[in-house]
C-alpha cells in the first residue's frame, strides 16, 4: 500500500499516521493563565529535542472538531513564558485521560482531575504533585507548523524526581512505567528495557 498523505483519499478507515509513529511519550503539560488558574493538557506530540541545555518540544495540530483556537497551554505559554512538563506514570493513566476531555478557557483541569498541584521551584507554574518526574520550563520558541499547528520549544531549567523512582545512581523508568500513545485511542506502559552497546562499546 501506498498513499500521499492530504492528497488522496484515505487508504483506511482510520489513518495510520500515528500508530506509525509509536510509541510516542506524553507530555501532560501544566501552565497559568494570565489571571493565575492552571491548566493541564496531555500531548503525544513531545520529546526532549537536545541535551545541553536541556530542552523539549510538544506540538499540537491545527483545529479541527468544531476548535478553532489554540489550545489553552499554548496561549498560556504566550502569556506567561513557561510551562511545566508532567511524567504520566501507569497509576496516572486515568487523571491523564480526564484532563484530555475540551472543556472551557479557565477550567482548572487539576481540579476536575482531582490532583494535587506542586510548587514549583524556578517558574510560578504548579505541576502534577503525583508525577514522578516533572520538568520546570520557560519558553524559547514557539514555531508555526503547516495547517496551523505550532510547536512549542522550552528551556529545562529544574528537574523534580520522586527519590522512590532512583536506583544505584539511575533513573528507573521501569518503577513508574511511564504510559505512551499508540495510535488509535491504544495505549502502552513501559515496564521492560533492555541495552544494547553501540559498536566499539564495552
Amino acid at each position: 500500500m501506498f498513499y500521499r498523505p492530504i492528497v488522496d483519499p484515505k487508504p483506511l478507515p482510520h489513518d495510520p499516521f500515528k500508530a506509525i509513529i509509536a510509541p510516542r511519550p506524553i507530555g501532560w503539560i501544566s501552565t497559568l493563565n494570565k489571571d493565575g488558574t492552571a491548566n493541564l493538557a496531555p500531548y503525544s506530540f513531545f520529546n526532549g529535542v537536545q541535551d545541553e541545555p536541556p530542552m523539549i518540544m510538544f506540538a499540537e495540530g491545527g483545529p479541527k472538531m468544531g476548535i478553532d483556537e489554540p489550545k489553552d497551554s499554548v496561549r498560556n505559554i504566550q502569556e506567561t513564558g513557561e510551562f511545566c512538563v508532567n511524567i504520566v506514570s501507569d497509576a496516572l493513566k486515568d487523571a491523564m485521560n480526564v484532563t484530555s476531555a475540551h472543556l472551557p478557557y479557565g477550567t482548572d483541569e487539576f481540579v476536575e482531575a482531582g490532583l494535587d498541584k506542586g510548587i514549583a521551584k524556578v517558574i510560578k507554574t504548579p505541576y502534577v504533585a503525583a508525577s514522578p518526574v516533572v520538568m520546570e520550563c520557560k519558553l524559547h520558541q514557539i514555531v508555526p507548523l503547516l495547517g496551523n499547528g505550532q510547536m512549542v520549544i522550552g528551556e529545562v531549567v529544574g528537574i523534580h524526581i520522586q527519590d522512590a523512582h532512583i536506583k544505584d545512581g539511575i533513573l528507573d523508568v521501569t518503577s513508574y512505567a511511564p504510559l505512551a500513545r499508540l495510535g488509535y485511542r491504544d495505549y502502552t506502559s513501559v515496564m521492560d528495557v533492555f541495552s544494547l552497546n553501540r559498536p566499539g562499546q564495552s
